[in-house]
């Protein structure tokens, strides 16, 4: 099948823009495609959760699912409810998940597999919690190293977009900052003093100074935006090339954004200087992480052209720029690797049409893959 991967600020798919003249491929269907699950349905499990289980956030419910990747019952054996649509998820030394929700961050007892606490937004403009692509709330969230606050990019309808930090003491918003529009993804610095939130609709990143916030709210001399455009901006709101996870390299800080399987854009926070080098996977990409080593793992959700571009796949770039391209069967979002680096885990959510219910594993050795349910259109993952 061939598959439109992209995402526009349009909510119409009947004029997205293309990088050659013969125009977009028509888009695919969600789809009810549920992988094999060797779990008999309903079966709850109790007790500590298991190291190495999956959380993967539920972008098409409003829940979390647990998901045991690897045992004799292996597929998803519970479920905590949330709230609307669910995106990203932190994890924290602590147990303790954070997710970003349409209705607020939610913290969850990862051992209990409990709803602990909702932390409202104070982002104003929202709208009505709702499902899909552009609603408002929470989308990229991160933890700082030292576990104090979490960070969470919140969506505005139509408009720019917020960065809210929340006292994971206190469960309290104490302070935000204005950033780019649709914040898809937010990171932090290896010592935690800086904060990135990356702008899709805005073509940028936004670097936060989280220091400067202080307790009282907004403090506009905190950011500094840094535009990341290979391709330029022409097409605005409606273009596809456009940033959409970021990596911080271990080994420099620097950050990571791939765009298209064909350009790496190498940012450094503190100039604002960037560097393209070549990537090899030529489809459009999304989800981005990088290993303590410094291997960068992308996914590619499929071709924007599919008389030109490659299906969908997980580039798996080294440290030395070296790159093996693994192919993936349907679109997929994002990624998370296990503990020991040799798994990779990458969620069949997908931001846009066509997502299926559960997640691919992948062996980083032999480059086999395998699918596994994993919950309702799961967007966000996390190995517990």
């Amino acid at each position: 099948m061939a598959l439109l991967a992209g995402c526009t600020a349009q909510s119409d798919d009947s004029d997205r823009p293309t990088r050659s003249s013969s125009g977009p491929a028509p888009a695919p269907t969600a789809t009810s495609e549920k992988p094999t699950s060797e779990k008999p349905s309903g079966e709850a499990s109790t007790g500590r959760t298991p190291d190495g289980t999956l959380l993967v956030t539920d972008f098409g419910s409003d829940t979390v699912t647990f998901v045991d990747p690897d045992g004799p019952d292996r597929g998803p054996f519970d479920t905590v409810k949330v709230g609307t649509a669910p995106y990203g998820l932190a994890v924290g030394d602590d147990g303790r998940a954070w997710v970003a929700t349409a209705e607020g961050v939610a913290v969850v007892d990862t051992e209990s597999r409990t709803r602990t606490a909702l932390v409202p937004y104070e982002t104003e403009g929202l709208g009505e919690p709702s499902h899909g692509e552009y609603r408002g709330g929470g989308m990229g969230i991160a933890l700082a190293p030292d576990g104090g606050h979490v960070y969470v990019g919140v969506n505005v309808p139509d408009g720019n977009g917020t960065l809210e930090v929340v006292d994971t003491r206190s469960l309290e918003v104490t302070g935000s900052a204005d950033v780019g529009r649709r914040p898809f993804d937010v990171d932090v610095s290896r010592d935690g003093e800086q904060v990135y939130a990356t702008g899709h609709d805005s073509f940028d990143v936004t670097v936060v100074d989280p220091d400067r916030l202080g307790d009282t709210g907004r403090a506009e001399d905190a950011t500094r935006r840094i535009e990341v455009a290979p391709y330029g901006t022409e097409g605005g709101l409606g273009s596809w090339l456009k940033p959409h996870y970021a990596a911080v390299r271990p080994s420099d800080g620097k950050l990571l954004f791939p765009f298209e399987g064909e350009k790496l854009v190498v940012v450094d926070p503190d100039t604002g200087r960037s560097a393209i080098e070549r990537m090899t996977a030529d489809t459009h990409q999304h989800g981005a992480t990088v290993t303590p080593d410094g291997t960068l793992l992308v996914v590619g959700t499929g071709p924007i052209d599919p008389a030109r571009d490659e299906g969908p796949s997980l580039s798996v770039r080294s440290a030395d720029g070296k790159e093996r391209v693994i192919p993936l069967d349907g679109p997929h979002e994002d990624v998370t690797v296990s503990a020991d680096g040799r798994t990779a885990y990458v969620t069949g959510g997908f931001t846009r049409d066509g997502y299926w219910n559960g997640l691919t594993v992948v062996d980083l050795d032999s480059g086999d893959t395998r699918r596994l349910a994993a919950g309702e259109r799961p967007l966000g993952v996390a190995v517990l």
